[in-house]
């Protein structure tokens, strides 16, 4: 797989490197890629690699066609990611994917999403493809400036909120809204969200007391990206210990302990 373009989004700085890196698109017909779905990733492994890091970083899929390749968002947070920000197109990486299952779509149902940070990706082409832009809402948390992610993109299709954490009593604010806001789509509508584990654990909790339930995305660590490392297990009520990447990374809240 060859790079196609990498993108800086904002102005990067203090608060790290935003970028959107674009691959090949293998195609659609008779390919995986011709049924992927938001919530499904990818690994990505440059040759650049070498054996430092060994393994591959995994990445949501934020876009994925024939007009913008196989997209995906990275903030850079160490040497794998730090390494990608080097890239430049043509430089040849292994790709596998599309990889896991995926956010449920139900158009007609009041649908609520929920994105912490660069857990905004999935939900990018999730917007895109809704066929009932009208009962999307989503939800936005963040730190860096908002230009270091797709927001406007997405805002230009369906209402979209940002709120931006710079102090502890933006983060109470933003913990009082999912209180306010989650049980009004409970039990019927469906709640889609992906961030951090606090926020993840937030959603859930708050969705539970409601009488609801949430759909989360996980961003356990990933080595190998198809259950075989056991990297990235976590704990089902029902099956015990599971791969994140094999069985999810979408799982309903009542389902996992976090």
């Amino acid at each position: 797989m060859t790079v196609r373009r990498l993108t800086r989004l904002g102005a990067g700085g203090a608060q790290g490197d935003f970028f959107e890196l674009a691959l090949d698109f293998p195609g659609a017909e008779g390919s995986a890629w011709g049924k992927w779905r938001p919530g499904q990733f990818v690994m990505v492994r440059p040759e650049g690699f070498g054996m430092d890091p060994l393994m591959g970083r995994p990445f949501s899929i934020a876009r994925a066609d024939e007009e913008h390749g196989v997209c995906v968002l990275f903030q850079v947070v160490g040497r794998g990611t730090a390494k990608l920000a080097a890239l430049r197109p043509g430089d040849r990486v292994t790709m596998w994917g599309p990889l896991g299952n995926a956010f449920a779509a139900r158009p007609g149902v009041p649908t609520l999403l929920l994105a912490g940070g660069i857990g905004i990706a999935p939900f990018l082409e999730y917007v895109k493809r809704h066929s009932a832009s009208a009962d999307l809402r989503l939800i936005f948390g963040h730190r860096p400036p908002l230009d270091c992610y797709p927001f406007a993109e997405m805002a230009a299709l369906a209402a979209c909120e940002a709120h931006r954490e710079t102090c502890p009593d933006d983060l109470q604010a933003f913990i009082a809204l999912l209180g306010e806001v989650i049980p009004q789509y409970c039990p019927d509508g469906l709640i889609l969200a992906c961030g951090p584990l606090p926020f993840l654990r937030t959603v859930g909790r708050v969705a539970g007391e409601a009488g609801g339930r949430a759909q989360l995305s996980l961003e356990n660590r990933m080595a190998c990206g198809v259950g075989a490392c056991l990297g990235c297990v976590t704990e089902h009520k029902e099956h015990g210990p599971l791969s994140v990447c094999a069985r999810g990374p979408v799982f309903w809240s009542d389902e996992i302990s976090l």
